[in-house]
């Protein structure tokens, strides 16, 4: 799943695709946006290490792998827009 935003990506934003990705059942999260601050990069990590602690638990075999690409936002590149997506 990709995921853009022009300007700052912040904690907020992380928390909705957290939702996104629960909800879609994703294995890779990648962000794309022109600054990331360190509380929403702490977030995703957490969530994705939360994800291997559960399966490690239940005995599945599932995990998430965040990539985040800070400095430039391509439009010709598909994701979500994380401008356009609702509370």
């Amino acid at each position: 799943m990709l995921v853009k935003k022009r300007g700052i990506f912040t904690e907020e934003d992380a928390r909705k695709v957290i939702e996104i990705a629960n909800s879609e059942n994703v294995t890779e999260i990648i962000v794309m946006a022109e600054s990331v601050t360190e509380e929403a990069k702490r977030r995703l990590w957490d969530y994705a290490r939360g994800v291997q602690l559960m399966a490690d638990l239940t005995g599945e075999d599932r995990s998430v792998r965040v990539e985040i690409l800070e400095g430039y936002v391509s439009d010709k590149v598909k994701g979500i827009d994380l401008s356009e997506v609702s509370e």
